[in-house]
């Protein structure tokens, strides 16, 4: 436990396979160009199908993050230097030390690589050893296999389900299913992502 802040401030986070940084308006266009057209926001509980859409989720994001309420990180590729997706802190609460990382997609050509397995690792690693948090957690569709195969994969812990939790764009109502991290389990978490990225992420 310590006294000082939890300090989330738009930073960047540097990685071997990939650089996390902040959401800016600019980013729109690019976002758009790799992420539309692919079904990658299948899952999304707002409707991201157009280019206007994108524009908008940017900016509420970008919004989010000078009003202090979020943090978003464009994903960029180290070998091409491109953005390939974003993902981002939600939910922050200062006062109980945690928060949720969420908002998270990869461009279909970047998935199944390690570009997803190290933002995870870079964003974990920020919130348990930069702002001290007491806990991470992790929500996703009920229906998203995929997702929650690969949180249990990396060592979080499944923890129930929110019936009826969102409504979403299609008017489906949404099963959402909980996972955390909390910092006692941060460095087995740690050391398992370590593994699965095949060496030791940069510091």
């Amino acid at each position: 436990m310590t006294d000082n802040p939890m300090d989330v401030v738009p930073v960047t986070l540097e990685g071997e396979y990939v650089r996390l940084e902040p959401m800016r308006l600019e980013h729109a266009t690019a976002l758009a160009a790799v992420g539309l057209g692919h079904d990658v926001f299948r899952y999304f509980p707002i409707a991201i199908d157009t280019v206007a859409q994108m524009e908008a989720y940017v900016r509420l994001c970008v919004g989010g993050t000078e009003a202090g309420t979020l943090l978003t990180w464009v994903t960029v590729g180290r070998e091409t230097d491109q953005p390939v997706g974003s993902t981002g802190y939600l939910n922050i609460d200062r006062q109980n030390r945690k928060l949720e990382i969420g908002g998270t997609w990869v461009a279909p050509a970047w998935q199944r690589t390690a570009v997803n397995t190290e933002a995870k690792y870079l964003l974990l690693r920020h919130a348990f050893e930069t702002l001290a948090c007491n806990r991470v957690e992790f929500k996703t569709d009920s229906l998203n296999a995929k997702s929650r195969a690969a949180l249990a994969r990396i060592g979080a812990v499944e923890e129930g389900t929110m019936r009826n939790h969102i409504v979403m764009p299609d008017g489906r109502l949404r099963h959402s299913v909980y996972f955390s991290v909390i910092a006692e389990e941060w460095a087995a978490v740690k050391a398992r992502l370590e593994g699965m990225s095949g060496r030791s992420v940069k510091h």
